[in-house]
C-alpha cells in the first residue's frame, strides 16, 4: 500500500496547477500525480485557440463575457458559477505568466487578443496556435521542481476506493509491470479530461476515454448532463478514425469562410453571425449540409487571407496542411465536425467537491454549471484553472480528521488469470465508436437512442464478465469505461426532451 496526502489522477492543466499550489502550501506533505501516458500528454496540450479572459476593460467587460457565456449555454448555465469563473480570469492569467507561460503580444507589448465563435469581443489570450502546449510546458516545468511531488506516468487509475460515501484512495495499474497498486490518500482529485475516443472521430488524444467519470459513477458519485457533447465544427477531414487534426475556430475569427464544394458560403443561411456563429450552430449546419448533399466534407477557405500574417499566427495549422498537400494560398481545407468537448460530467460545487466525501474533481471531467448546454470557445482552460484554484483554497484550510474508514483500505488481491484476446477489445471498441457516431451524434432521435441503449446494455454485461475472467490490462479497463460513458450519454439523451445548446433531438 502506498500512502499519500493528495492523490491527483490526471496531468492536464487542472491536475498540475492544483498539485503545484498544494505542494507549495504544504512542503512537508506528499503529493502524488498518476497519469496513464506521458506526464505531458493531456487534452490541454492539444488546445490551440487559447484562454478567454477579459484583459481589455475599455472595449470589453466581465458583463459582456458573462453574457456571451450565458447565451452559448442556452439557459442552463449556473449564473453564479459563470460570474465567479469569468471574474477570476485575470488572476489565473497572472499566475500562468509568473510560472513562465508566454503569450502573444503586439508591437506595443500588449496582449494580442483573438476572437472566436460566440464571443462579442476580442478576448482570447493565446500563444500562436499552440496555447495549451505552452501552458502545459510552463506548469510542468514548475511541478518537476517540487521535491514533494511524485509524478507516476503510465499509471492508469482503474477504480476509486470508497467506504460509506468517503473516498479513501484508488487502485492503480502500473502499465509497465501490470501490477495493481493500492494508493491510500487523504484527498483525491480527479482531473482526467474528456471522452473523445468514445466517438472515434475526435480532436482529443487517445487517452480521452472518460476514465474519471466512469470511476466516479461506479462509486455512486452524481453525474449529469452527459448528453451535452460539443462537436468541433472544423477538423481536417480524414477518412480513418482516430485523433483528427483540429483547425482552430480562431482561423474563422481571422477571416476564413466555410463553403460547400460548389463554393456556397452556407453559414449565412443559418445564422446572422455567419462563420462566427457558436460552434454548436456551425456543427449542426455542417451536419445538415452534408446530409443534404451526401458529400463527405465541407471546406474552409483561407485563400483570400494575407498568407504571411496567417503563417505567423497559425504556424502549426499551416505546416500540417502543407505536410498533407494542402497549399492554403490556393487550396480549401476539407473539414468535418468531430467530438471535441464534454459539457457535463461529475457534478461539483463551487469548491470542486463531488457528492463523495474527500473526492474532488476539476477540468473537463466535471459538470460545474459554467457551460450549461454548450461551452463558449476557450472557456475550458479558464474553468480548469479556476476550479483547480478553488479546490486548492478549500483544501489549504482543511485538515483531515482521522476517520474510522482508514483501516478499510485493503490491498488489491492478485489472482492469476488468462490474457484476453486483444482483437476482442479493439473490435468491440470500433463497434461502440460506430454505434455512438450513428446513434448518439450531432443530431439524435429516440428510436436510434433506444437501439443504442439495448446494444450497450448487452456489452455492459459482457465487459463485466470479461473483467472478472481475464487479466486486467489498460485496454480492457478503458473499454469498460467507454461502455459506461456510452450508456450514460445515451440514457441522459433519452431523458432530455427539449433541444438546447449543443443538444438536438428530432423525433418524427
Amino acid at each position: 500500500m502506498i500512502q499519500t496526502n493528495y492523490l491527483i489522477i490526471g496531468s492536464g492543466v487542472a491536475g498540475l496547477t492544483f498539485a503545484l499550489k498544494i505542494a507549495e502550501q504544504f512542503p512537508n506533505k506528499k503529493v502524488t500525480i498518476v497519469t496513464k501516458a506521458n506526464a505531458d500528454e493531456s487534452n490541454t496540450k492539444y488546445a490551440q485557440g487559447g484562454i478567454a479572459i477579459v484583459t481589455d476593460k475599455i472595449v470589453d467587460s466581465y458583463e459582456k463575457h458573462i453574457e456571451d457565456t450565458l447565451i452559448c449555454g442556452d439557459g442552463l448555465c449556473d449564473e453564479e458559477v459563470v460570474k465567479m469563473v469569468i471574474t477570476e480570469g485575470p488572476k489565473r492569467l497572472k499566475e500562468l505568466i509568473e510560472w513562465g507561460a508566454k503569450f502573444d503580444k503586439d508591437s506595443a507589448g500588449t496582449l494580442n487578443l483573438g476572437k472566436e465563435g460566440g464571443h462579442s469581443e476580442n478576448r482570447v489570450v493565446h500563444h500562436k496556435d499552440q496555447t495549451g502546449q505552452e501552458i502545459q510546458r510552463a506548469i510542468s516545468q514548475q511541478v518537476h521542481q517540487k521535491s514533494n511531488i511524485l509524478v507516476l506516468d503510465y499509471h492508469l487509475a482503474i477504480d476509486l476506493i470508497t467506504e460509506n460515501n468517503h473516498c479513501l484512495g484508488a487502485y492503480v495499474l502500473d502499465e509497465k509491470t501490470n501490477e495493481i497498486l493500492t494508493f491510500q490518500s487523504d484527498f483525491t482529485v480527479l482531473a482526467t479530461g474528456g471522452i473523445g475516443h468514445l466517438y472515434g472521430h475526435t480532436t482529443n488524444p487517445v487517452i480521452a476515454t472518460g476514465d474519471g467519470i466512469a470511476m466516479a459513477y461506479r462509486s455512486k458519485a452524481e453525474v449529469k448532463e452527459m448528453e451535452f457533447i460539443q462537436f468541433h465544427p472544423t477538423v481536417l477531414y480524414d477518412a480513418t478514425t482516430g485523433t483528427s487534426f483540429l483547425i482552430s475556430e480562431a482561423v474563422r475569427g481571422f477571416g476564413a469562410h466555410l463553403r460547400t464544394k460548389n463554393g456556397h458560403r452556407f453559414m449565412l443561411d443559418y445564422d446572422d453571425r455567419g462563420d462566427l456563429a457558436s460552434r454548436d450552430i456551425v456543427s449542426q449546419s455542417i451536419d445538415i449540409e452534408l446530409k443534404k448533399s451526401g458529400d463527405e466534407c465541407v471546406y474552409l477557405d483561407c485563400t483570400h487571407l494575407e498568407m504571411e500574417a496567417f503563417t505567423k499566427h497559425f504556424p502549426m495549422i499551416y505546416n500540417h496542411c502543407k505536410s498533407v498537400g494542402i497549399d492554403l494560398a490556393k487550396d480549401w481545407i476539407p473539414v468535418v465536425p468531430a467530438q471535441h468537448y464534454l459539457c457535463g460530467g461529475i457534478v461539483v460545487d463551487k469548491t470542486g467537491k463531488t457528492s463523495i466525501e474527500n473526492l474532488f474533481a476539476c477540468g473537463e471531467c466535471t459538470r460545474t454549471g459554467l457551460h450549461g448546454a454548450n461551452r463558449l470557445a476557450s472557456n475550458s482552460l479558464l474553468e480548469a484553472l479556476v476550479y483547480s484554484d478553488k479546490i486548492f483554497n478549500y483544501l489549504s484550510k482543511t485538515s483531515l480528521e482521522k476517520t474510522q474508514y482508514e483501516d478499510k483500505v485493503t490491498d488489491w488481491k492478485f489472482i492469476k488469470k488468462p490474457a484476453i484476446n486483444p482483437d476482442y477489445v479493439s473490435n468491440r471498441k470500433a463497434e461502440l465508436q460506430y454505434l455512438m457516431r450513428q446513434n448518439a451524434g450531432i443530431v439524435r432521435n429516440d428510436s436510434d437512442l433506444f437501439k443504442a441503449k439495448e446494444k450497450i446494455s448487452i456489452w455492459k454485461n459482457e465487459i463485466e464478465e470479461k473483467i472478472n475472467t481475464f487479466q486486467i490490462n489498460a485496454d480492457l479497463c478503458e473499454l469498460q469505461n467507454l461502455i459506461t460513458i456510452g450508456n450514460l450519454i445515451v440514457q441522459q439523451s433519452i431523458e432530455r426532451n427539449e433541444n438546447c445548446g449543443g443538444f438536438v433531438k428530432i423525433n418524427s
